[in-house]
């Protein structure tokens, strides 16, 4: 009995420290500089890569939702998003901006499969390099270290940009959203897939609600989950916007991967040897955040959004916000 207690109580203590070490390790937002050296860190050792393949992304499992292989779902996502988005009636040679485009493997599909031009950006120097050692020659997709929210292409310069899941990221979401749409051409269609918080206008966070959120924030280097209906509001305010801006709602769509993505590190154990001590303990800290997200996801807390927009064709709505852009400077 006493031998029980001892394992009991060594459990408690190990627990304890787990959870200190879980706080005093958060990768808090401080700059562009922190979510660079997190994507960094994950891309030199190949954990995440390992684990996650090439698509630093969701799984999309249909709806309704339907067991699917985690590497199948997340090449699925990118098929489902280019179907939704319109994108699969644009002709070969279409130009494309992949805005976070971590190590390539969305670019590549879009370059691979559906004849694009691709150009993939991402503020870590080492997802750059890794994407272009996973691209075979031949494929028109390329890559390089940029900010999202200073991008540096000239207006108009797509006819397409794309970007997945990284929004959180960015620390003010309407510089975001006016980077996405300035550098589109006129008639050029946005598509924007993204991790969203339940808009606070309609419904405040409640006292669970707030902590939870503060770790999804804090754990990952985000300042910030914007609402789809924020983030919409904010890609109309850009004033280059044609019509209206398409949402969706993906979130059961692509909730199973959460549990997917902890699975994975049980089914494949290979992974205990070729990282070692240190690449467990690394794995197995991002658990409780992966369960949050679970948790956050699956009570609508969080969404997961789908934007569409097309700018504008027109020359004098164009001139009229970069005038008002630039008297605001």
């Amino acid at each position: 009995m006493n031998l029980f207690y001892s394992f009991f109580a060594l459990l408690v203590v190990l627990l304890i420290l787990g959870i200190v070490f879980y706080f005093i390790t958060a990768r808090r937002y401080q700059s562009s500089d922190s979510v660079a050296n997190s994507y960094d860190e994950w891309t030199e050792d190949g954990i995440l890569e390992f684990y996650w393949g090439e698509h630093i992304h969701l799984g999309h499992y249909g709806s309704p939702p339907q067991r699917k292989d985690f590497i199948t779902a997340k090449l699925d996502f990118v098929h489902e998003m280019v179907k939704w988005g319109g994108l699969d009636r644009l002709p070969r040679g279409t130009t494309l901006l992949d805005v976070g485009c971590g190590i390539g493997g969305s670019s590549r599909i879009l370059a691979q499969d559906y004849g694009f031009s691709v150009t993939g950006v991402t503020i870590s120097p080492q997802q750059v390099k890794r994407a272009q050692e996973l691209t075979p020659e031949g494929v028109d997709a390329n890559f390089f270290v940029d900010d999202a929210m200073q991008l540096s292409f000239p207006d108009a310069s797509f006819d397409v940009v794309w970007s997945v899941e990284a929004g959180p990221h960015m620390p003010d979401k309407a510089v975001f959203a006016q980077e996405l749409m300035r550098v589109l051409k006129p008639g050029g269609i946005l598509v924007v897939a993204d991790w969203n918080q339940r808009d606070e206008r309609q419904k405040p966070l409640n006292f669970w609600e707030k902590p939870v959120m503060k770790q999804l924030l804090d754990q990952w280097s985000h300042p910030a989950f914007s609402s789809i209906e924020g983030f919409s509001e904010l890609l109309v305010e850009t004033g280059l916007v044609e019509g209206e801006v398409i949402t969706a709602d993906w979130t059961q769509a692509t909730l199973p991967s959460w549990l997917d993505s902890i699975w994975q590190g049980i089914a494949r154990p290979q992974g205990l040897v070729r990282f070692g001590l240190s690449g467990f303990i690394k794995s197995l800290r991002e658990v409780p955040t992966l369960l949050l997200m679970r948790l956050a996801f699956g009570t609508g807390l969080c969404r997961f959004g789908m934007f569409r927009a097309v700018r504008t064709n027109s020359l004098e709505q164009t001139s009229k916000t970069v005038s008002q852009q630039t008297a605001q400077v």
